[in-house]
């Protein structure tokens, strides 16, 4: 675990004034470590010190930061050995320490509860869901052991499902579909905005552009 840079931080807020964001979001996760470049968003180990180094960034780049700032939860193919919580524990630790916000990935819960083995459901009730600025919903596949998170497919039932269980707890403000990849027609991609938002009991966003899509 490395301390997070100043310059590193002054980019993040020149960016979040310039685009006049909301707020600004990030992963929980490192991509490099010993001059090893990954290549991927890896799970941050889940450890005391690992902590401490993780909250001490978040609350320096907080202090530099105009507008509030969400951490992600990522989808994980694998856990490391010496992790002292569970991503729930973490997280709720996170929130406390720092008072950040959560930018929940619903779709991420599901494979990294599918992965270990866990019931997503009862992941998702672990969280700390009352620190929630918004969702992401995307679709993944399996390659025969572990699912993999690509947001290029739909989004599965088992997704769906989750983001009904979150919905009716009142902590989830909005969703947002995440697709970056094999494109399927407009027709279906509003099929499955429509979807995400019948499991959430929201009004559906669609009907404008449905007619335009038709046209």
């Amino acid at each position: 675990a490395e301390p997070v840079t100043d310059d590193r931080i002054d980019v993040l807020a020149r960016a979040a004034r310039r685009l006049r964001s909301p707020l600004v979001s990030e992963h929980i996760a490192f991509v490099r470590a010993g001059g090893i470049e990954a290549g991927h968003l890896l799970p941050v180990p889940r450890t005391r010190e690992a902590l401490a180094v993780l909250c001490d960034n978040i609350t320096r780049t907080q202090d530099r930061l105009s507008v509030p700032l969400a951490v992600e939860n990522i989808a994980a193919l694998f856990s490391w050995p010496d992790d002292e919580y569970t991503e729930g524990e973490f997280l709720a630790e996170i929130v406390e320490r720092t008072g950040v916000r959560l930018l929940l990935d619903v779709a991420n819960v599901y494979a990294c509860a599918r992965n270990s083995g866990i019931d997503p459901a009862v992941e998702l009730s672990r969280m700390p869901l009352e620190a929630i600025a918004y969702c992401h919903v995307a679709g993944g596949e399996s390659d025969g052991v572990l699912y993999h998170d690509t947001h290029t497919a739909p989004v599965p039932d088992a997704v769906l499902d989750l983001v009904t269980r979150l919905a009716a707890t009142g902590r989830a403000p909005a969703f947002m579909l995440e697709r970056d990849g094999r494109y399927p027609p407009v027709t279906e991609l509003l099929g499955e905005l429509d979807a995400i938002a019948d499991a959430a009991r929201m009004d559906r966003i669609t009907v404008g552009s449905r007619w335009w899509a038709a046209s």
